[in-house]
């Protein structure tokens, strides 16, 4: 290792130096302040990563170390080639002779690499990827006699990686680690894995940094020389990092102790990916002495939103608070605006979208930000309905998603018996034990008898061309969709879905998954049922999705951005839409029944980042009714309108037809983790210009088909008996008697004396 210092550059020492020009105080100080711990506390929108660059070409410039001797990570690739390319602008050449700057795996893989031998491996391991991951643990779990549809491969990936994201190995995992999977075969599965992978010379993403972290632990000579070798540590994000991150880092700072980290506690937003705002919160402990520096002046946003979010977020508890400032004038005001339903609440963005396209603003700056995916369904409907151009970023739009596809898929051969692109999507999903051989078969005999698949698999069923087994299994396939299609004449589309992602084993198999990943293609599955319950016949539905799936806007057309939050974060729009802030949409219940009070501060945090994203103006909006599982839902708005200050925001209530408005009174006495407020009846509270929060007034949240000015013909295109009123005792064939509760258009809502709350057509009722 080469100590001798780096010969400086002509304007080195020159007293304004190029590096620093444009930088604000606090980041000048953040650059310069080089030894010790430093924690640059950058918020929102506050240039963090041109002071970071300024930094990392301040240390070599003034040759306070070579560019091989400073750590520099990232969390993405992306990061690290901007990184790469900004202090190349600033310092030339020498930006290639810094080996050390990349992300967290990269960094690690290479240190592996010289080490492997350690760990078991050689220097030539393989780095598996998630579907060899996926394919090993298979095998071992049919291996060691397990059934894998209940304890899915998948399920013990994710508990793997979370272990690894803490830094445990197999010999780490306690009682209740242990039993998290196949009733305490946990450790015993890692082992077999971890043992698995050292055969095969390989080893997965946890591993890069679990396995060097085990060698700094054990080789306490080769920690030391990396100890020695980094003069500086300078990391980005560090709100994002997870355990073994963390001790990772710290094993190699704890000695020279100038460390840099950068990062922002009131933006971390993925502890369901392992990260522990606690490693930011900590960060002095960790390293006493430590400065902390904030940067708090936004280039971004105007004066209200930045107002808006600071006092938002204000509420959390577990922050090292900040409050930003623009030197910015003026500003809209936060608009909040409450809406009827979900379809409103898709109408009234495009509206506005399309005010925003008349004055001419860019489509390229508007952004609908949504906190779950399947929340984007209601505004691509409408867009396509009004032909507005928009994108998905970080996912599919919502008919192109998978689980979405094999539910249609269903839905088509049921529909339509002769769709055989359909058959064979579904024909082995949920995994049935039909193979390619199976389908190889079918098709065979379909083309001898000129046939359709499905026909062909029924004919099959009945002969001895397949084994006993795959008869059977495709015998009761088929008298599957011989029962639906039936059902499909005397149920609606969405309780046929329902009934056939049940009887199919898809829910269950989802279910089994028990990961985030399954839970949100879960509420896809329910969104879409939702979608059904517009459409009388399950024939109109496929039509409308057919239409949907072949508009294809023109390339070079300025579109809408439609995304999570999540995929928002480190963006910003000119113009931003917030959807569905209510309660157990956001703040999510999933979260908070799981997290508690930490996943509540997550959320908190998760709606600050979406209202930073704005440059000039944001949109909150939040409905008084959901479907949800095809039940109409009342909603309150999220607790965190109510902790918006009441200054820097503007209400607004489209909501027509003399509905009762649903009232939330947040205070410290409420119960934080409930999902409605306390009730009282006759009291309005009144916050600022135009703004009225709800108190919760008992209203009955079931929609009837009231005459709204504003309302959509569209909404109520089926016309309703006119014989059948709310109150009327009626007869269903199949749930027998019960009491009309609600109705919108031809839809009724009937209490069955036997079978419970019922959503019906009409048509299929008669007066008792």
């Amino acid at each position: 290792m080469n100590d001798t210092p780096i010969p400086a550059p002509a304007d080195a020492l020159s007293e304004a130096p190029e590096w620093l020009a444009g930088l604000n105080p606090p980041q000048k100080e953040a650059v310069l302040t080089t030894e010790g711990p430093v924690l640059m506390l950058a918020g929102a929108g506050t240039g963090k990563t041109a002071a970071l660059t300024a930094r990392l070409a301040h240390l070599i410039r003034s040759r306070r170390a070579w560019p091989s001797e400073i750590l520099c990570v990232t969390f993405t690739n992306k990061a690290a080639r901007e990184m790469r390319h900004r202090v190349g602008q600033l310092i030339g050449d020498a930006v290639e002779g810094m080996p050390w700057l990349g992300t967290f795996h990269s960094i690690c893989a290479k240190m592996l690499r010289r080490h492997a031998e350690l760990v078991g491996l050689e220097s030539n391991y393989t780095i598996i990827d998630t579907d060899d991951q996926l394919r090993l643990l298979k095998q071992l779990i049919t291996e060691n006699g397990l059934d894998e549809k209940r304890w899915p491969a998948r399920q013990l990936a994710g508990l793997i990686d979370r272990w690894k994201n803490r830094g445990l190995n197999p010999d780490d995992l306690d009682a209740v680690e242990n039993e998290a999977y196949a009733n305490g075969k946990g450790q015993q599965m890692y082992g077999l894995y971890q043992q698995r992978l050292k055969a095969l010379n390989a080893c997965d993403f946890g591993d890069l940094l679990l396995h060097v972290l085990n060698i700094f632990r054990r080789e306490h000579d080769i920690l030391r020389q990396y100890q020695q070798r980094f003069k500086y540590v300078l990391v980005d994000e560090y709100q994002d990092t997870n355990a073994v991150q963390y001790l990772w880092l710290r094993l190699i700072a704890q000695e020279r102790k100038n460390i840099c980290v950068v990062g922002d506690d009131d933006q971390s937003i993925y502890s369901w990916r392992g990260a522990e705002v606690a490693n930011i919160l900590r960060f002095e402990k960790d390293f006493p002495g430590a400065k902390v520096i904030r940067l708090e002046q936004n280039y971004r946003s105007t004066p209200p939103i930045l107002a808006a979010a600071s006092g938002l977020i204000a509420a959390n508890s577990e922050r090292l608070g900040k409050t930003l400032w623009t030197e910015q004038g003026g500003g809209d005001r936060v608009r909040v605006i409450g809406v009827w339903d979900g379809p409103e609440e898709a109408r009234r963005v495009g509206e506005e979208i399309e005010r925003l396209e008349r004055e001419g603003a860019s489509m390229e700056g508007i952004a609908i930000l949504v906190r779950a995916q399947y929340q984007t369904r209601e505004f691509e409907d409408r867009f396509i309905q009004i032909g507005l151009g928009y994108r998905i970023i970080g996912g599919f739009r919502f008919y192109e998603r998978a689980e979405i596809r094999d539910a249609l898929a269903y839905l088509r051969v049921i529909a339509q018996p002769a769709d055989d692109l359909a058959f064979e999507r579904i024909y082995n999903q949920p995994k049935r034990g039909l193979g390619a051989k199976t389908l190889e078969k079918m098709h065979q005999h379909a083309r001898r008898r000129e046939m359709p698949l499905a026909a062909a698999a029924l004919e099959l069923a009945d002969s001895d061309e397949l084994p006993a087994r795959a008869r059977g299994t495709i015998g009761s396939m088929m008298r599957g969709f011989l029962r639906w299609r039936e059902m499909a004449e005397t149920v609606t589309p969405s309780e046929l879905l329902r009934t056939v992602l049940e009887e199919t084993g898809y829910n269950a198999m989802l279910q089994a998954e028990r990961s985030a990943e399954s839970a949100g293609r879960q509420e896809n599955l329910a969104e879409l049922a939702r979608a059904m319950e517009e459409y009388e016949t399950l024939g109109d539905f496929l039509e409308h999705v057919s239409l949907v799936m072949d508009n294809e806007a023109a390339g070079n057309e300025e579109k809408v951005t439609i995304m999570t939050i999540h995929a928002a974060k480190g963006l910003e729009f000119d113009n931003v839409f917030l959807p569905g802030w209510e309660e157990g949409v956001f703040p999510s219940q999933r979260s908070l029944d799981e997290g508690g009070l930490a996943s509540l501060e997550e959320e908190r945090r998760l709606a600050y980042v979406a209202i930073t994203r704005a440059r000039r103006r944001c949109t909150i909006l939040h409905a008084s009714n959901r479907r949800i599982y095809g039940q109409w839902t009342s909603s309150i708005p999220s607790r965190f309108i109510a902790e918006l200050p009441e200054e820097h925001i503007e209400q607004e209530t489209t909501m027509t037809g003399g509905a009762s408005l649903w009232r939330a009174n947040w205070s410290e006495h409420d119960d934080p983790f409930a999902s409605v407020a306390r009730q009282q009846p006759s009291r309005t509270v009144t916050r600022g210009p135009g703004w009225q929060r709800a108190v919760a007034t008992g209203y009955d949240a079931t929609p009837k088909r009231l005459a709204e000015p504003g309302r959509s013909a569209a909404s109520f295109a089926a016309k309703p008996r006119t014989d059948i009123a709310i109150g009327d005792r009626v007869f269903h064939d199949k749930f027998g008697y019960g009491e009309v509760v609600g109705q919108e258009g031809n839809k009724l809502e009937i209490e069955f004396e036997q079978a419970g709350r019922k959503r019906v057509i009409d048509s299929f009722v008669t007066p008792a």
